[in-house]
């Protein structure tokens, strides 16, 4: 935008005339002198059409109440031409406006820059923004507009700027004139809408064009080289298929590129490190194969490279990218891939990186100890690969690090003491190993810690007070290892926990009758999980991780862990009646203490509302089942089988919700109406009725028997010699 202002014209001062001049100018007079806006008054006409627009629009934030008088500087968001007050920019971004955008401001003949964006604006783009002729900039984005992109745009001949994106019922067929309607167009962004269709030739021959984000619609086609100079081009989540160009135009102008989540396939041209400002290169989420070539070496401007989700193979690239002290990759994905062999030093050399992810590959060896150089880390995920031998010690010099994930490899050795140095780590899972030894007192140290999960390993040992440090636990499973002695009193006191699973393991004793914190208690319950498999699936926590470079080279990193409420305390050998108070927390939605040794009565579970998923099997429980399960209306699994329950089940308390859930109780029976208490009624196998039992197992009997009978009967026919004759004859 270009605003004209006219220099004040200086005039000598007569005394003789000083009496004549109003006060009201005389006040005036030091702001015309540096401030010519404030001397003119506002365009009628213009004002007219203004205030045509704000009649239309819901403004709850009024925003634009400073929109009276004729003075053009007090209106919000509005800018005047100095010398006849004609209005030439209009920026009304992120005002939570809503409602249909008024033609009244297609009669700003003057407008230059129209920005609404950030608001909620509805309704179709009025066709009349195409006489807005002196129209720059129009910036439309993130609202509600729907329909297509009227044609009538085209007529914007010296329109700068068209930005659209995030406008999701905004679509329709790209048009074919969106490439040469303005010579002068330097940025297109029509990203985050609903447009298909192939994106026209002209687009690729546009010589003005530097930035282009078509990003997130519906497009299809090949794609192919662009003859311009871009500086930034995304086409991330289209349907665009074909193979990668090299974007030579593009050599000593492109920093921008994002091809991600289409259906790129082919090797990764080694053309492409010859773009040289490139600084984020994403092409995740294709079908791009093979290794990667040794001379593809970006150079030191690059800071992002995501390849992740492709079917990339073969060893890591000994050299990927130039690197000095104070530049070179701050994010480096080549996750869920193929690549294989042992990870490579030189990327131990990358000194600026602070994320790095190759989980998901084939990559075995030993992680290296000089991982502990990249002091400005603090991301590193080697999860799902099959690395070896022990965490290296020397990765505390990694003393910034957030996240450390290296679940499901082949690690071994002892968790070391020396690990409390990452007092700013926030999420540790080393779960899925063969990691032995005991949890060192050390990691008191890391009182940040809010993600832990140790499952799956040979750990051994007692719980020690150095998990109590860890105050903002959300997440804790010490699942499938070897530890023993009794649950201490602190267990559940940790006020921001969502999940603990301790199955799986050798601890005695009694379930503590502690204070149950307030996160289990106030949690409100996302009823609308519905896990295919809910004693795994809902005992699991999903951590999606997100990591964006900024502001060149400072790393944004967000976690969102997704994790079923609930307490996991199977498989143990715990013993003694369940604490009353369990029953009593709201917010639990998942509750398993199947296989133990506990006994005494099930109090009544009216409270737990939330509750999805409850399994007491396999305990030496007794007493009457309470007669309000089907007031738990979120129940989806109920599992009291193979204990001492007794009593009468009535039929409308819920037992025909969960078939199977009190087998293994011999005196336990269910009423039926009028015929009194039925005990053969009750499946024999907990989740399933007799008829899903009976009906799987006549199929094997009639398969095998059907077997049996063939095998003879074709034994008994080759021993016959008769026979044996007439077939080799048949035969022949």
């Amino acid at each position: 935008m270009e605003l004209r202002w006219d220099a004040p014209v200086f005039h000598p001062w007569i005394p003789s005339k000083l009496p004549a001049l109003p006060l009201l100018l005389l006040l005036m007079l030091p702001l015309c002198l540096f401030s010519p806006s404030h001397c003119f008054d506002l365009d009628p006409e213009d004002k007219a059409s203004l205030l045509s627009f704000r009649s239309s629009v819901q403004d709850p934030g009024l925003s634009l109440a400073t929109w009276f008088g004729s003075n053009c500087t007090n209106w919000t968001g509005i800018s005047c031409e100095n010398r006849t007050g004609r209005v030439i920019s209009v920026n009304l971004a992120n005002m939570n406006l809503s409602g249909k955008v008024h033609l009244g401001l297609c009669e700003l003949s003057f407008l230059e820059y129209l920005k609404l964006s950030q608001n909620n604006f509805n309704g179709t783009i009025p066709k009349c923004f195409g006489s807005l002729g002196s129209l720059k900039t129009l910036d439309l984005s993130h609202n509600i507009f729907s329909g297509v992109l009227p044609d009538d745009i085209m007529r914007l001949r010296q329109l700068r700027e068209l930005v659209l994106n995030g406008n999701r019922e905004l679509g329709g067929v790209l048009p074919w004139w969106i490439g040469n309607f303005s010579s002068n167009l330097e940025k297109l962004d029509l990203g985050s809408n609903s447009f298909h269709g192939e994106m026209p030739d002209s687009l690729f021959y546009l010589k003005s064009l530097r930035h282009l984000d078509l990003g997130d619609n519906c497009l299809s086609g090949n794609i192919h080289e662009f003859y311009q100079s871009l500086e930034f081009l995304n086409l991330a989540s289209n349907q665009l298929f074909g193979t990668l160009p090299c974007f030579s135009a593009s050599t000593q102008s492109l920093t921008v590129l994002t091809l991600a989540n289409n259906s790129l396939v082919g090797g990764i041209p080694t053309c492409i490190a010859s773009l040289e400002l490139l600084a984020h290169l994403n092409l995740s989420f294709n079908h791009l194969s093979y290794g990667l070539s040794p001379r593809l070496v970006f150079t030191e401007k690059l800071l992002v490279l995501d390849l992740s989700f492709n079917a990339l193979s073969g060893p890591l690239p000994g050299k990927i990218a130039e690197a000095t002290e104070k530049s070179g990759l701050v994010l480096l994905d080549l996750s869920y891939n193929q690549f294989s062999g042992k990870i490579p030093l030189k990327i131990t050399e990358l000194k600026s990186l602070q994320a790095l992810f190759l989980s998901h590959n084939l990559l075995t060896g030993a992680i290296p100890a000089s991982i502990g150089n990249l002091t400005y880390l603090q991301v590193i995920d080697l999860s799902h690969n099959s690395l070896s031998g022990s965490i290296p010690l020397d990765i505390v010099g990694c003393f910034q690090l957030l996240v450390l994930i290296l679940n499901d490899n082949n690690l071994s050795g002892e968790i070391q003491p020396e690990l409390d140095a990452l007092d700013s780590l926030k999420i540790l899972d080393v779960s899925h190993n063969k990691i032995s030894g005991e949890i060192p007192l050390t990691l008191a140290g890391l009182k940040s810690l809010e993600i832990v999960d140790f499952s799956s390993n040979n750990l051994s040992g007692t719980l020690n007070d150095a998990i109590t440090k860890w105050s903002n636990l959300k997440y804790l499973s010490l699942a499938q290892n070897k530890f023993s002695g009794n649950l201490p009193s602190w267990l559940f006191s940790f006020e921001a926990i969502q999940m603990i699973d301790f199955s799986g393991n050798k601890f005695s004793g009694f379930i503590p009758d502690g204070n149950f914190n307030i996160s289990f208690r106030n949690n409100n319950g996302n009823i609308d999980r519905e896990p295919k498999e809910p004693f795994i699936a809902m005992r699991n926590a999903e951590i999606k991780i997100s990591a964006m470079v900024i502001d060149s080279k400072e790393l944004s990193f967000n976690y969102m862990v997704s994790s079923t409420v609930g307490i996991d305390l199977s498989d143990n050998l715990l013993r003694g009646e369940i604490p009353d108070v369990l029953f009593q927390v709201e917010g639990l939605e998942y509750l398993n203490l199947s296989y133990n040794i506990l006994d005494g009565q099930l109090p009544s579970l009216e409270k737990m509302q939330n509750l999805r998923v409850l399994d007491l099997s396999h305990n030496s429980l007794s007493g009457q089942i309470p007669g309000n399960i089907s007031t738990l209306r979120n129940l989806i699994l109920l599992n009291l089988s193979y204990n001492r329950f007794s009593g009468s089940i009535p039929v409308n308390q819920g037992y025909r919700r969960f078939p199977g859930a009190f087998a293994g109780n011999p005196d336990l029976c269910v009423e039926s109406s009028g015929e009194g208490c039925d005990r053969a009624s009750l499946p024999a196998v907990p989740g399933k009725t007799f008829e899903e039992v009976e009906g799987p197992i006549l199929v094997w009997v009639f398969c095998i028997s059907a077997f049996v009978s063939f095998y003879f009967g074709v034994v008994a026919l080759f021993c016959s010699a008769r026979a044996r004759s007439y077939i080799l004859q048949t035969k022949v």
